[in-house]
């Protein structure tokens, strides 16, 4: 008996399939011939069958004679298997051991063409599987010659069980070996290839080619709407990051990938005049096919991990019911946190369960925006980066034509073509680093800072979601601010016209703030730090998010603090604090607070503004016991020593008195980190010395003069 396969981690994802890489499950050997004469009924019947499953070989891009003959020849095969059941069934004679052979053969075979046909009927992936077809066509081959093998190797008494079954046969060998010999490529899927490659060189050259050819291709392969293009350019994207990750792969196809991508981005922005669907909706969201029932009435935020707020890619469910996306909580139990980050109780098993259920939903959700779910992996981000130069010059060439073509729309475009355009660049400028610097190099920035005051607010909105896509690069932000964009930005977090162009607005200037140069330009604006503030205060879930690590990334100004509290960032800081708790759903805006408060009690102005609220600090010290979180604790305890270092024996006396602080503090010292376990020592000896001082005070006072306050003791 063979070993056992091995078991695939639970933790691991599986590599997603290659596309026209056909994998088949060959039948056990002592399999019976009738369940498997059952089960090629099934297979057969999915091929040839007339409903939904069936592949639609009049839409494939490639191969569509060869494939009509190939469905026919299943649809033969499933006649002969019908008789050969029905003769078995008629006689009451069970198939001999010997058919097993043939039949199995026919099954791996049937697999294969099953999968091989839904590949070239995909959708999305047609421009792929055109500049392929000479290797779909050799699989085919191998499969229908495959088929008239297996048919010429089943018994005589299978193959003549009935008159029928015999005639069918002879039909089903005869055919498939014909088609074998005689697949050739379709003359016109050889002309729409050429075409691709023919404008690849010119894209390699720097020439723009005519739109007649591009419009054949895409004609060809069924790509001829905006949204179609989206579809198939997304495929090429994942196929491209999954190459990237994996590794080891041919440089010849990570070129052909960049250039098709390169093609189809050329396509979209130069000879569409409008996006899909766009009367349904603004052209912020083109739908690219028509949207799962189920992905209309979910909430986008419902579908984002509690920890890292961003849509979930690989949802996992805890053991207390909560779900997160697989890497954010792997490295949440990794550093040391055993609760769970929403209810806050403690992990009973670190096992993680996969949600399919949540997982279809955001790949719906997804596809109708025309955008495809990425497999999760550790080397995505690793693979995004390798993005930053072009494989080939045909994929620089083209890109450049089309960023060329936008900027020229930005400027010089009627309304609606400057809509769409800043809608291309604000979709271009998501994911792929070459096509940021294309855009930032061809000086994309200064116009869509321009279109920030567009009266449009899809135009708005789009302008500001490309510039926080461009605020990543560091050109883009270098562009930004020689622009004159730091005011415009601030600008745009106050009085933006949606709120989803505020809070993208707000993380540019996180971006931004990445540089102290940057950041201290920033802080100087007189809007920049209250308009932060205010967003903190009343702005939406994500706005709010947004501002604190914007506010932090300022402070780390030292002239930045003084405005921060004028502009009344503690109030604003202890409301996110005390309006909820450290296990509620407001949990890591809370650990923001925290942090952000952290960050200005190490002045003296900040401290003083923390401790003149008692409430708010004994908040702080039932955070401190309550938070789950290390990093939490330490900016935790590195704020209650700033306060006691600034605030004096005023503030020490009141931490002294709260009688959860001390048993807190002696656990961060004895499992928190090094330099949570030193501000706690520091704080826990300053608090001691204070009573100290005060109990021998009181004893050589007269007694009258005796205060009465005993040593806190822990």
């Amino acid at each position: 008996m063979p070993p056992p396969p091995p078991q695939k981690d639970r933790g691991q994802q599986p590599r997603r399939r290659r596309m026209l890489a056909l994998p088949a499950v060959c039948p056990c050997e002592g399999i019976a011939p009738a369940p498997l004469l059952a089960s090629l009924l099934s297979l057969a019947a999915d091929v040839a069958g007339p409903h939904a499953a069936a592949p639609d070989v009049d839409a494939l891009p490639a191969l569509r004679g060869a494939a009509r003959k190939a469905v026919r020849i299943a649809g033969l095969l499933l006649a002969f298997l019908d008789a050969v059941h029905g003769a078995a069934s008629d006689d009451d004679a069970p198939l001999p051991d010997e058919a097993v052979l043939g039949l199995s053969e026919l099954h791996v075979a049937l697999q294969k063409l099953r999968v091989l046909l839904a590949d070239c009927a995909r959708k999305g992936a047609r421009l792929w599987v055109l500049m392929n077809a000479e290797l779909a066509a050799s699989e085919l081959r191998v499969v229908m010659g495959s088929v008239a093998t297996a048919m010429d190797a089943l018994p005589l008494d299978v193959v003549g069980s009935s008159a029928d079954a015999e005639e069918l046969a002879g039909m089903v060998s005869t055919q498939a070996w014909r088609a074998a010999e005689r697949l050739r490529l379709d003359p016109e899927d050889d002309r729409a290839a050429r075409g691709v490659r023919s404008v690849l060189q010119l894209f390699a050259s720097g020439v723009t080619p005519d739109a007649e050819d591009a419009r054949f291709v895409l004609a060809r392969v069924g790509a001829a709407t905006w949204s179609a293009c989206t579809e198939e350019s997304a495929f090429l994207e994942a196929e491209l990051l999954e190459r990237l990750e994996t590794g080891g792969e041919d440089d010849n196809d990570l070129v052909l990938i960049s250039g098709l991508m390169a093609f189809l981005v050329y396509c979209r922005v130069v000879l569409f005049d409008r996006i899909d669907d766009s009367d349904k909706g603004e052209a912020a969201m083109p739908v690219a096919r028509p949207a799962a029932r189920s992905a209309t009435w979910v909430d986008p935020e419902a579908l984002q991990c509690p920890i890292t707020l961003e849509l979930m890619t690989d949802p996992v469910t805890v053991a207390t019911g909560q779900t997160y996306d697989r890497a954010s909580i792997k490295k949440w139990i990794k550093s040391g946190c055993r609760t769970c980050p929403v209810t806050g109780e403690r992990l009973r098993s670190a096992e993680l369960v996969p949600n399919v259920a949540a997982r279809g939903i955001i790949e719906q959700l997804l596809l109708s925006r025309g955008v495809s779910l990425q497999e999760p992996s550790s080397k995505h981000r690793c693979a995004v980066d390798k993005t930053a130069s072009a494989f080939g010059a045909a994929a620089a060439g083209g890109v450049r034509l089309a960023v060329a073509f936008l900027i020229a729309r930005m400027s010089r475009g009627t309304p609606e073509e400057q809509k769409k355009a800043t809608y291309e660049a604000r979709k271009l400028s998501k994911r792929n680093v070459f096509y940021r610097a294309c855009l930032v190099e061809a000086d994309a920035v200064p116009w869509l800072l321009h279109h920030l005051s567009s009266p449009d607010a899809s135009v708005q909105d789009n302008a500001v979601a490309g510039l926080l896509n461009l605020s990543k690069h560091p050109a883009g932000r270098l562009a930004l601010v020689e622009a004159g964009g730091l005011g415009l930005t601030v600008d745009a977090v106050n009085v933006a016209a949606r709120v989803e162009a505020r809070q993208n607005a707000a993380a540019v200037l996180f971006y931004l703030s990445s540089s102290p140069e940057y950041c201290e330009e920033i802080s100087r604006i007189p809007e920049a730090i209250p308009t932060l503030v205010h967003l903190a205060r009343d702005g939406a879930y994500r706005g709010r998010k947004n501002a604190l690590v914007s506010l932090y990334g300022l402070l780390q100004c030292a002239d930045a603090h003084g405005r921060a509290v004028s502009a009344g960032a503690v109030a604003a800081l202890a409301g996110l604090l005390l309006g909820g708790s450290a296990t509620g759903g407001d949990d890591d805006l809370a650990l923001d607070a925290v942090a952000l408060l952290a960050r200005l009690a190490e002045q003296p102005a900040g401290a003083r503004a923390v401790a003149a609220s008692s409430e708010l600090v004994t908040r702080l010290v039932d955070f401190l016991g309550e938070s789950a979180s290390r990093s939490a604790k330490e900016h935790c305890a590195s704020l209650l020593a700033s306060l006691g270092r600034h605030g004096g024996d005023r503030v020490l006396a009141l931490l002294g008195k709260l009688p959860g602080l001390m048993p807190a503090l002696y656990a961060l010292i004895a499992d928190g980190t090094p330099q949570a376990g030193k501000k706690a020592r520091w704080l826990v000896n300053e608090i001691h010395r204070h009573y100290e001082q005060r109990q021998s005070a009181a004893a050589a006072a007269p007694p009258a003069l005796a205060t009465g306050d005993r040593v806190i003791r822990v």
